[in-house]
């Protein structure tokens, strides 16, 4: 692939996940802008840092860093590392910095996180989900650790393209990414993809909060791995019931698939030990109500989510 061939990268949300997947694509030698507010004079002057568990120390010393959307160059893919909370403050943003016909990816946990945003966007832009599959947490400013995995897989949700041209662009998005060392693939059915990923980033985000535990000691008592069993399950029998379809013995696969990870504290854990604004609309609040919906019942996802509710307000106050 040529290198005129290659798009301009805008990094929108600079943390763990921004962080990571921006160096990677830097490195291969792309043109990646980074957006960043607090961590903005770090990264300017000192760089950006990932450790990663198989590379070793990565550094990107010069950063196209910037603080201000309305100065970046146009760019062509927008890769949204962002939160949820903050995705309607985000995009006159996207819209701003986002070139004739730029792709947006939401590398964003939750149901429905696409649906939200689309009537924020112009109809010019393509909007894509990014599922991100990756053990990573923000170290200090401008300092990602990378601990396993970063799979970047890719599905349209909406735009301008029709269906030949939305699978010929999110090849080329995939080709992109697996150039920058990023697995990837092209998703089929997005709605259905979010539901898969939800079936372990419910229970483990969640009972992480409540327990103060990080995934080696959840998987290792009896009871706490008993109740992620549980909660699984409840989001399999929703994600069936709205028309998705899993891998046979899915919740006993990912419990498998835990133990086999290093030792992790999800992403939702230092939103809550940082008091930042939790995903629980996207993570727990949207899948609740399709659920519902399709007349299936998750007693023991919603009594998480109200107990996680409870837990963010009264840190708040």
């Amino acid at each position: 692939m040529s290198e005129s061939a290659r798009p301009r990268i805008g990094i929108i949300g600079t943390g763990a996940i921004g962080g990571y997947y921006g160096l990677m694509l830097a490195r291969a030698g792309f043109e990646v802008h980074f957006l960043l507010r607090s961590e903005y004079a770090v990264v300017a002057r000192e760089g950006l840092r990932v450790r990663h568990a198989q590379l070793g120390e990565l550094h990107l010393p010069k950063v196209n860093a910037w603080q201000d959307a309305a100065q970046m160059p146009a760019c062509d893919w927008l890769l949204v590392g962002a939160k949820t909370t903050s995705n309607g403050e985000l995009a006159p943003l996207l819209a701003q910095v986002a070139a004739p016909g730029a792709k947006v990816v939401l590398l964003q946990n939750g149901l429905g996180v696409e649906d939200a945003l689309r009537p924020l966007l112009p109809d010019s832009l393509h909007l894509l989900g990014g599922l991100c599959f990756i053990c990573a947490h923000r170290e200090a400013p401008g300092v990602v650790v990378h601990q396993s995995q970063g799979v970047c897989n890719l599905g349209y949700h909406s735009g301008p393209a029709l269906d030949d041209e939305r699978q010929a662009l999110l090849e080329q998005g995939v080709a992109w990414l697996r150039e920058a060392g990023i697995e990837s693939s092209v998703i089929a059915d997005l709605n259905q993809a979010r539901w898969q990923k939800l079936v372990w980033n419910i229970p483990y985000n969640g009972v992480a909060v409540l327990l103060g535990s990080s995934t080696r000691p959840l998987m290792s008592n009896a009871d706490s791995r008993a109740l992620l069993q549980a909660l699984m399950q409840e989001v399999v029998d929703a994600a069936l019931a709205c028309g998705g379809s899993l891998p046979d013995n899915y919740p006993q696969k990912l419990l498998a698939y835990t133990e086999r990870m290093p030792d992790y504290l999800p992403s939702m854990y230092h939103d809550f030990v940082q008091r930042r604004a939790a995903e629980l609309p996207a993570i727990y609040a949207a899948p609740l109500a399709a659920a519902e919906l399709a007349g299936v019942d998750m007693p023991r996802v919603r009594m998480l989510y109200q107990a996680l509710s409870f837990l963010q307000a009264a840190g708040r106050q």
